[in-house]
């Protein structure tokens, strides 16, 4: 701890987060640009084989992997130049959520005991999260795994290390390998599409009551299958229904926007060109 610094960037960023400040469709053109699309489908096909290996495994698919990979560091690019301890020892000194992240801290400095990194290669991002797919130290300590059983936990450099861990998580939150994340819809006109929004019904009785596909095509209807109506720009804009995977995305990062963001990037890098 002899080097840490307060951080008075972390405590601006912390005030700023573009999940909470943009609009749907402007978070995803930021996010689920042509170039993010093109470069995941290459990564796609790049690791595909270790990609197979991992879903096989935790039933988790690659394109969801990667997604997520594409959405929180533009695929290993930008995993955060911030000092972890540094940035969380200031948020855990700054109040807003102090309790958080100062359990977060500690986990960051039992990573550190444990032999993964060393405390000035911990690098992150403004909030603390580390490696390719920005775990926090509590999720790191509870989910992270050694994919290469090279002897430590490496999701800075290690690809195996980092599908691994990330698909171990997913797995433990319930990932359901049957289904998908969900999807946009458009709703009938006139309807009192209000008292809907949060509701959970039925994928059949959803469609009895005129909610079709984005294109206008029926629902498709899995028996008994259940879905919850979300309008994350509140009326008059998009609206989706979410299945039980969405609600493990959320468990990454509780905002509509980022899952809604991965569900899509995993949508269209699979889609047919």
């Amino acid at each position: 701890m002899a080097q840490v610094e307060f951080l008075p960037r972390v405590i601006d960023l912390d005030r700023k987060q573009p999940e909470f400040t943009l609009t749907l469709d402007e978070y995803l053109a930021r996010v689920v640009n042509d170039r993010r699309v093109r470069l995941g489908r290459k990564k796609l096909r790049d690791q595909g084989p270790l990609l197979r290996r991992v879903s096989a495994r935790y039933g988790v698919p690659p394109r969801f992997l990667v997604a997520l990979w594409g959405i929180e560091t533009d695929y290993g690019r930008l995993t955060g130049g911030f000092n972890a301890l540094s940035a969380l020892a200031t948020l855990a000194y700054d109040g807003r959520r102090a309790r958080y992240f100062r359990r977060e801290l500690l986990n960051a400095l039992r990573i550190i005991d444990a032999g993964h990194v060393a405390p000035e290669a911990m690098t992150g991002s403004w909030a603390g999260a580390l490696g390719q797919v920005q775990f926090m130290p509590s999720t790191f300590v509870g989910y992270a795994v050694d994919g290469d059983d090279d002897g430590h936990i490496d999701l800075w450099e290690s690809l195996d290390d980092v599908f691994v861990s990330a698909a171990n998580y997913l797995s433990r939150m319930g990932w359901n390998p049957r289904y998908t994340w969900g999807r946009e819809v458009r709703l009938p006109n006139g309807a009192e599409v209000a008292t809907w929004i949060g509701a959970k019904k039925t994928l059949r009785a959803w469609a009895d009551l005129g909610v079709r596909r984005a294109d206008g095509t029926p629902l498709p209807v899995v028996a008994g299958m259940e879905a919850k109506l979300i309008r994350p720009d509140g009326e008059g804009g998009r609206a989706f229904l979410t299945y039980a995977n969405y609600d493990v995305l959320l468990k990454w990062n509780r905002a509509d926007k980022f899952a809604i963001a991965v569900g899509t990037l995993a949508d269209r890098l699979v889609e047919r060109r």
